[in-house]
């Protein structure tokens, strides 16, 4: 199933999170149920992002490559596809061209 293309009933966080010097960005959202969620973009470039909660990241435009930490495998994903990444893991993604849009939900 695709991300939402909109949220409604949110407090959204004015202050956006920052990485990799502007080449990565997103907003935190909250939700009704207390649920959090960040909307980002992520510049063409290879990143790694360490997790504490468990993630399932939903690719809303573009794509990207990923290799989730501990997997031997890279896999390709675009619009419409997700991913999950464990808590207390980590994950490389690569964006070779454009921009990757995405939704990341943070799991129990």
């Amino acid at each position: 199933m695709p991300a939402p293309e909109r949220f409604e009933n949110v407090t959204a966080v004015a202050k956006a999170n920052v990485y990799f010097d502007g080449r990565v960005v997103s907003h935190t959202i909250h939700l009704p149920g207390g649920e959090r969620k960040t909307l980002g973009l992520i510049y063409p470039g290879r990143f790694h992002f360490g997790t504490e909660a468990a993630e399932r990241m939903e690719i809303v435009a573009g794509a990207c490559r990923v290799k989730v930490d501990g997997s031997g495998r890279v896999d390709e994903y675009g619009a419409g596809q997700t991913f999950e990444v464990p808590a207390n893991s980590g994950f490389d993604i690569e964006v070779a061209s454009g921009l990757c849009e995405y939704v990341c939900s943070f799991l129990p």
